[in-house]
């Protein structure tokens, strides 16, 4: 089943922000991810989000998706959009009735 990492933050270090993007795109491209979202100006119409800024991507399933998340490789760049970025992230299955 497809799973998704999905975040959505604001960015308050421009300069760091794209130092980590950097690093991470070619962690996601060794992944086999597919990029579904990467909104800069995402609109809010309810609730109160942390920010505009909204990545999506779409993993063959969870394992996959903790695995590039626990990777080595993505691990020695997060920490570059977590100190430039206040938001969150989490990882959602497609059709996962809990």
């Amino acid at each position: 089943m497809a799973a998704y990492f999905v975040a959505q933050y604001v960015v308050n270090d421009i300069a760091k922000y794209r130092e980590y993007q950097k690093g991470a795109g070619p962690t996601i491209q060794a992944s086999g991810a597919e990029l579904v979202v990467f909104d800069a100006a995402a609109e809010t119409i309810e609730g109160t989000p942390p920010g505009p800024q909204t990545i999506i991507l779409k993993f063959e399933d969870t394992a996959a998706a903790k695995a590039w998340y626990n990777s080595e490789e993505y691990q020695a760049v997060v920490g570059g959009r977590l100190e430039s970025t206040d938001g969150y992230a989490m990882i959602s299955q497609s059709m996962n009735a809990g």
